[in-house]
């Protein structure tokens, strides 16, 4: 569809705003330095773009600085076992980013002598990293004029625009003006429309009247911008019913095993569930003991709402064999995602 605004965005504006104002993170180089000569390491961007996915920039940088110092090069990510990387990111969630994080770091390794490639399309050939991941790399790290169209701009432009319809239908017309405006400072300005984004055109508030776009934006001409963007009609969430079973042995060590390799969580860290589905239906214990219930924990995954019945015994180690044992105490070292974490809250273990 085509857009109303005839304004095309100013970068030069928006370069000098980014100047003065850009933010200080741990993965990025200031746009001094980078005018300095100085390049972004593609690893620290594509590690940070990667945690970033879903994720906010505060939550991510002590995830950030942790793996950054575990494994400081993509070399030393490749060489590390995979349930190592897991148990790093356990909260982070989206937990398949962490698994396609630990391939692209060996395909990086394995089939490029450890460099990653420096164009938007080389970089969608390696393991989970799509369309927008490889622009913001390319861009940034190698200032190719690719537009790098992140949820953050999505809000800028739908207001820039006035955009009248949600941005998922107007997804290729927004990133046919964002690449019209893209400068020969590529990174800067990809850069500098993310910093927009988070700090002045934020999703409750506008701040019009220091904003580099504000002569030629369209919504705060009309004076409404946060009317913008249009969310679209959300589908109901379909609700999950089912129980978790935390048990203990005499020294009070509790039972954890590790879920498949494929699907939901895969791979990470469980105490045993029962199959999830529109019932929880009765429980089938996995051991024999006194079993009781200790209340409900709810769980809000992307496409479902999970409710699982949280149950708690002491049972006999014998004939648990699919599994390990864990001390209480060892529980903050076990990739565990933040669901289990909530189940184990409920009994009353930390971790």
């Amino acid at each position: 569809m085509p857009l109303a605004n005839p304004h095309p965005i100013d970068s030069a504006a928006v370069l000098a705003w980014y100047d003065n104002h850009a933010r200080d993170l741990p993965w990025r180089v200031p746009p001094q330095d980078r005018q300095a000569g100085i390049r972004p390491d593609p690893y620290r961007v594509w590690l940070s773009e990667v945690m970033l996915q879903q994720t906010t920039v505060a939550a991510v940088k002590a995830y950030f600085h942790r793996f950054t110092t575990l494994w400081p090069r993509v070399q030393d990510l490749a060489a590390a076992p995979l349930d190592s990387v897991l148990r790093e990111w356990a909260g982070l969630g989206y937990y398949a980013r962490a698994r396609n994080l630990h391939a692209c770091a060996q395909a990086v390794v394995d089939e490029h002598g450890g460099i990653f490639p420096d164009s938007a399309a080389g970089l969608q050939s390696l393991p989970g990293i799509g369309a927008y991941t490889s622009a913001a790399i390319a861009a940034i790290c190698f200032d190719e004029r690719v537009a790098v169209l992140d949820g953050n701009l999505d809000r800028v432009l739908a207001r820039y625009h006035a955009l009248g319809v949600p941005v998922r239908e107007a997804k290729d017309a927004l990133r046919g003006a964002l690449q019209i405006a893209v400068p020969e400072r590529a990174g800067d300005f990809a850069q500098a429309m993310m910093d927009l984004g988070a700090t002045i055109c934020a999703p409750r508030a506008a701040l019009c009247l220091v904003c580099p776009l504000h002569d030629g934006c369209e919504a705060r001409r009309e004076g409404e911008p946060t009317r913008y963007p249009i969310k679209p009609v959300k589908a109901e969430r379909p609700v999950r019913k089912g129980h978790a079973f935390v048990m203990r042995d005499a020294g009070g060590d509790v039972y954890l095993q590790s879920r498949p390799g494929k699907g939901l969580l895969a791979g990470m860290t469980e105490v045993p569930t029962s199959d999830w589905g529109d019932e929880p239906g009765e429980p089938v214990f996995p051991a024999k003991g006194d079993w009781r219930r200790h209340g409900q924990v709810v769980h809000v995954f992307t496409h479902f709402r999970l409710e699982l019945e949280v149950w708690t015994a002491e049972v006999a180690p014998a004939g648990l064999d699919n599994g390990w044992w864990a001390a209480p105490g060892a529980l903050e070292g076990e990739a565990l995602p933040t669901l289990f974490r909530k189940v184990l809250a409920e009994v009353g273990l930390g971790g």
